[in-house]
């Protein structure tokens, strides 16, 4: 695996931990902006909702810039917008400086998710995506916590500058590591990458990938006010708890990852499965404290399970527009991520409870399956399962990326220290 790719995963921590640290920052920072736990749960929409606009407009404004100064920037931005989080007055200036950090951070996921794909052959896709998820897990197990830790500590505030810390040192890495990626003789048509949009496989990728985020956040968002207000347990014990989310999240991805490259929908369906089992477990015992704990590693470790094949999936339906495919991907988890939340914040204010949002999650994982289930139907009408026709569908696909992003068009390996040159 290349080095660069590792450099987008180390990335993707300081993104990963702004996007999900909020999950364990509530409480404080709804006493101090003076609004109700739901409200300051929009945040994290703000957030999801910045990430699905962001990714595929960005996708398309940069799609003929260089790829490593695309990267650059849009980690500039994003740690900028840390700042602006960790020095707001108001909610509101907290609303704006998410949407802000959202459309940074949904641009540096599209283009490095379409760089990590085109610098490794097509059988080592979904291993190459795991790295950054990998990013996301490792998020969870340190960034998340620690957050958690200092909101409890040194007030929430301090998380933001934490996190901008993290975006200064992933800018260092990107700027000496990343290497230059020429632009391909013939430049990326926009036309031509909008026309994946005709294949329903596309949507349904789509719809499968929101639905399955979205009911494990619809709960997760939450898990902080559930662990402390439901489970009765002390709101020292979040920081942990969330910890272990992110070490079943770190084990799901190193585990789908390895195994989704080779049976794809076989990862989606268990999955998901899993997670809708989990979610609705989590609604029967949220009182019982050891179960809450025990279902805060296992909603982490299905989710993440899950999360190597969605992206493989984008990648084989759409990878003829590889740069629009990391997009929609993004956005599609994103969707989920904003749906999520915001279903979560509406059972509560009908005062349904804070379990409530694990029923309601797991009513969108179930979707999800039934999504599942009709790709996998469609596909299988069409003659293309997961044998000969997807491989060699797939290596057509992965010539195409390869050239969208300046490589040769053979398919093969790449050089360990990740340099690719024209």
């Amino acid at each position: 695996m290349p080095v660069a790719v590792y450099i987008l995963g180390l990335s993707v921590f300081a993104l990963g931990t702004s996007e999900f640290m909020l999950s364990g920052l509530l409480p404080p920072i709804a006493d101090d902006m003076n609004v109700s736990i739901p409200q300051a749960g929009l945040l994290i929409s703000a957030f999801a909702i910045g990430m699905v606009v962001g990714a595929p407009l960005l996708a398309v404004a940069t799609l003929r810039l260089p790829r490593r100064t695309t990267l650059i920037a849009l980690i500039s931005v994003f740690g900028l917008g840390q700042i602006a989080g960790a020095l707001a007055p108001t909610y509101e200036v907290l609303f704006v400086s998410r949407v802000v950090s959202a459309l940074a951070c949904a641009g540096f996921w599209a283009v490095g998710a379409a760089v990590a794909i085109a610098m490794v052959p097509v059988n080592q896709r979904a291993r190459a995506m795991a790295v950054m998820i990998g990013g996301l897990s490792v998020a969870n197990v340190l960034g998340v916590p620690l957050g958690a830790f200092l909101g409890e500590h040194l007030g929430w505030r301090s998380a933001f500058w934490a996190v901008g810390a993290a975006s200064a040192v992933a800018l260092i890495g990107v700027s000496t590591r990343i290497p230059h990626i020429p632009l391909p003789e013939k430049r990326p048509e926009l036309k031509r990458e909008l026309a994946i949009y005709r294949d329903r496989q596309v949507w349904l990728a789509i719809v499968i990938t929101a639905l399955a985020a979205g009911g494990v956040f619809c709960a997760f968002s939450y898990l902080a006010p559930l662990l402390t207000d439901v489970a009765g347990l002390d709101s020292g014990w979040v920081p942990w708890i969330l910890g272990l989310f992110g070490v079943g999240a770190l084990i799901g991805t190193m585990i789908g990852g390895r195994v989704a490259d080779a049976h794809l929908f076989g990862v989606m369906l268990s999955g998901i499965t899993a997670s809708t089992v989990f979610l609705v477990a989590l609604a029967l015992f949220a009182s019982s404290q050891v179960a809450v704990v025990a279902l805060a590693f296992l909603l982490g470790l299905s989710a993440f399970f899950t999360a190597p094949a969605l992206n493989a999936r984008m990648f084989n339906v759409a990878g003829a527009a590889p740069t629009l495919a990391g997009a929609t991907t993004t956005a599609a988890f994103n969707l989920g991520n904003t749906s999520g939340p915001w279903l979560g914040g509406t059972v509560i204010d009908l005062d349904f409870g804070f379990a409530s949002t694990a029923w309601a999650g797991a009513a969108m994982t179930a979707l999800a399956l039934a999504a599942v289930g009709m790709a996998l139907h469609l596909q299988r009408g069409d003659g293309d399962g997961d044998g000969g026709r997807t491989r060699s569908r797939s290596r057509l696909i992965a010539k195409s990326a390869a050239r969208g992003a300046g490589r040769p068009a053979r398919v093969g390996s790449v050089p360990a220290d990740g340099r690719v040159t024209p």
